[in-house]
Order: C-alpha cells, then sequence, then structure tokens
C-alpha cells in the first residue's frame, strides 16, 4: 500500500472500516461458520444473528486499540539534550584541532582545553581561572571585554618566555542550545601560531637589506676608482693598475656573491627532492683536501684527514657534497688559522650511519653565536669575514644541501679551543 493509498483511508471512515473488515476477514468467516452450525443445530435465529454481530463488533473493536499501542510503543522518544551534553559535543569538535583552544564560562573559568593547548600552555585544571596558565595583561582585558560586550576580538599576543612566540589569538561568544529553547553561552579562546612567518618575514627583510649592502659596498667603488681614473689619474699609470687591482677584486666579490645567491635559489627549487645516487665519501673528501692544499699552505695550516679503510656510501648528489665539504674546510682553514691545524674524521659505513667532523683548534664561537651561523649574511666577526673574502652565505648554501639530503649539521665550539662542524647523515 502506497503513502497516498494509506492517507486516504485514514481520511475517509467508511474506508477505514472496510480495511478493517478485510483485515480481520479470517475471524469473520470462521464466526459465520459457527453462527450456520447453530442454526442448523436450531439455535434460536435471533440469538446467532446476535452473537455473531457480538464477535464481530469485539474484533474490529480491538484491532484499533492494538494499532494505537503498538503505534505509541514504536514512537521514538524525544530526548532533551543538557547544557553538559552540549557541551561535551562542543569540546568534541574542538579537541581534533591542532591549535590550541580554550573554552570559557562567564567566570573566565577553563571547561575544556584541547591538546594543542595542553602542549602549548600545560594542563590546566578543569574549573580553574584562565589567569592560572596566561597572564597577559593584554589577553585578558580582551577576554574581559568580550564576555561583557559579547563582541569577538582579534588581537597580537607576544611571548618571549620560555621562547619568543607570536599568536593570533581570537576571543569569541558560542551559544549553545539545548532542551526546549534553552540556550547557554561560552567562549571560545583560540591561538594561531604566527612565529614561523614572523621569522620567515624577518628573514626575507634582512635577505633584501643585507643583499643590497654587501652589492652596494663594491659597486661604490668600482664607481669611484673609474671616475677617479677618468679624472685626476687619467694619466697616472701607477695609480690606473693599482686601481685597477682593487676593481677586479670587488668585482670578484661581486661575482662571488651573486653565485652563492644563484646556489641558494637553485637549492631552495629543489629542496623537496632527495637524490638517489651512491656517493663513496672517502674518495671524495680526499678531493676536496687535494683542492684546497694550495690555500692551506697559503695560511700554513695542515689539513689531516682520517678515514677509514672501507667504503662510506650515502645517497647524496656528489657536485653538492664537494660543495659541502669545501666550505666547511676552507672555513676551518681561515677562521682556525691560529690553530695552524685542522681534522677531517669520517666514521661509520657498512650499515653504520655516516657522520663526518670538520675540527679546528682557532679561537672558537662564543655561545649566542652558534644558533645563527647557518642564517644568510650572517657574520660572527663582520670586517673578518670580508677580509677573508666571505660572503656570509656558505653555511647558509651547507644547511640547505643538508636538508635536501636529510642530514643535519651539528656545530660544537668553546672560546679559545677551537670550532667542530659535524655532518649526520
Amino acid at each position: 500500500m502506497t503513502a497516498m493509498d494509506h492517507s486516504a483511508l485514514q481520511a475517509h471512515p467508511v474506508r477505514r472500516l472496510l480495511a478493517r473488515l478485510g483485515q480481520q476477514w479470517p475471524v469473520l468467516a470462521a464466526s459465520a461458520v459457527i453462527a450456520m452450525l447453530a442454526l442448523s443445530a436450531g439455535i434460536d435465529r435471533l440469538a446467532v444473528i446476535g452473537l455473531w454481530v457480538f464477535l464481530a463488533l469485539v474484533t474490529l473493536l480491538r484491532r484499533p486499540a492494538r494499532i494505537v499501542i503498538e503505534r505509541q510503543v514504536s514512537m521514538p522518544l524525544s530526548v532533551q539534550p543538557s547544557p553538559q551534553a552540549s557541551l561535551r559535543a562542543v569540546s568534541a569538535a574542538l579537541g581534533g584541532l591542532d591549535a590550541p583552544v580554550f573554552v570559557l564560562n562567564r567566570e573566565e573559568q577553563i571547561l575544556f582545553q584541547n591538546g594543542a593547548a595542553q602542549q602549548a600552555f600545560g594542563c590546566v585544571p578543569e574549573g580553574a581561572h584562565i589567569s592560572a596558565r596566561l597572564r597577559a595583561p593584554a589577553l585578558l582585558e580582551k577576554v574581559g571585554d568580550t564576555i561583557a560586550s559579547g563582541h569577538e576580538n582579534r588581537f597580537e599576543l607576544s611571548e618571549r618566555l620560555p621562547s619568543e612566540r607570536v599568536y593570533g589569538v581570537l576571543v569569541a561568544p558560542v551559544e549553545m542550545p539545548y532542551g526546549d529553547g534553552g540556550r547557554e553561552t561560552v567562549y571560545i579562546l583560540s591561538f594561531r601560531d604566527l612565529s614561523e612567518s614572523r621569522r620567515i618575514d624577518r628573514m626575507r627583510t634582512d635577505f633584501v637589506a643585507n643583499a643590497s649592502h654587501e652589492l652596494r659596498t663594491p659597486l661604490a667603488s668600482l664607481r669611484g676608482f673609474i671616475e677617479t681614473m677618468q679624472g685626476p689619474a687619467r694619466n697616472d699609470e701607477k695609480a690606473r693598475e693599482r686601481f685597477l687591482a682593487i676593481m677586479l677584486e670587488q668585482a670578484t666579490r661581486m661575482s662571488r656573491l651573486v653565485d652563492d645567491l644563484l646556489s641558494l635559489s637553485r637549492l631552495e627549487l629543489k629542496a623537496h627532492q632527495p637524490p638517489a645516487q651512491k656517493v663513496d665519501l672517502v674518495p671524495l673528501i680526499g678531493h676536496v683536501r687535494d683542492a684546497l692544499l694550495p690555500l692551506a699552505e697559503e695560511l700554513d695550516v695542515t689539513i689531516t684527514l682520517h678515514l677509514p679503510d672501507g667504503k662510506a656510501e650515502v645517497e647524496g648528489d656528489r657536485d653538492e657534497l664537494v660543495q659541502v665539504f669545501e666550505n666547511l674546510i676552507e672555513n676551518a682553514c681561515k677562521y682556525g688559522q691560529e690553530g695552524k691545524a685542522v681534522d677531517v674524521t669520517l666514521t661509520g659505513g657498512d650499515g653504520v650511519p655516516v657522520e663526518v667532523t670538520v675540527s679546528d683548534h682557532g679561537p672558537g664561537i662564543a655561545a649566542e653565536h652558534v644558533p645563527r651561523l647557518t642564517e644568510r649574511f650572517y657574520r660572527v666577526n663582520v670586517e673578518a669575514s670580508r677580509s677573508k673574502k666571505g660572503t656570509g652565505l656558505g653555511l647558509a648554501i651547507v644547511k640547505h644541501i643538508l636538508t635536501r639530503h636529510r642530514a643535519r649539521l651539528v656545530v660544537r665550539s668553546q672560546l679559545g679551543k677551537g670550532t667542530a662542524f659535524t655532518v649526520r647523515f
């Protein structure tokens, strides 16, 4: 029976009665047979007809009652959610977010914090005031303003301890419906970590400023010497030879800077493509030492290799690995020149992780400079770096190459005792 037929039966009482009669025909037919047998046995006709009508009425009246009961039993009970159930639903939805989130009540007490909030700020007992964990006056002021006005607030929050962090913070009221039209307001306090974005913006700004500065100095020198040679020193052969030598040095400096910038650009383009070639580091480091021997002899520095007898293979790009160890050994010779010796130690291979350590016995590096050594254009000593023809990009290139090779650079240094750079594959 279709839904339309069913509704039509409900709309017409006569049809409903006929439908019930059709559903109960076995009982009515049995009653009719009993009545016929009673008549044939000589029982009074009126009594038999009355009995049959009685049985029919009982049957017809009994069926609707059972339908009503069955319908009442089968109807689902309406469960009205409580405020606690609504809060649990909201908390379950927020629990999977990777951003720190707190749920507060009007008294600024914490009703819920997700896993990211626990990881970022520590676990806070339920019911504790938000100031028990977050004491920034600007944050507490915005939370109070949102609770008082009912309007959301967005702002930035900076923290310097235990490390420098910048968060984009949102405080917003949320209404939770429950029951029959009931509503309860809670307040969502969420954090978006902007630290990495701010750091990248700062690095980009510093990079443009440093690159401009590095290029401005040699360009100014070239321009000044050219103007001098065109003017007062036009016919001075000795001055011209001296100026041309300085101009060549400045042009070479700019060329090195541009080459390093192009190298960084190429490395960034393929940073997510790990190399798949097998490279044996034993002959590679020997080749790098041989290429740097003229520089070492000029600086009166001895390069000593400590290499294993067998192979030490890693997955890598040979040219890029040559560039890594050239940078590290050249820096050790230049900036550790006072120690007169550079040691290159290769360990591992044959299933053991490979490590290469380049150590010098020079003046060492102060601890506050070590974390920033691989930043572009960062120099511990600007004048010393420029006097040694450094661009400030060598260790940045090393870091990018090792990142592509899924390797790490570990720096250990002690003032007065030298520095060791370890590459761990």
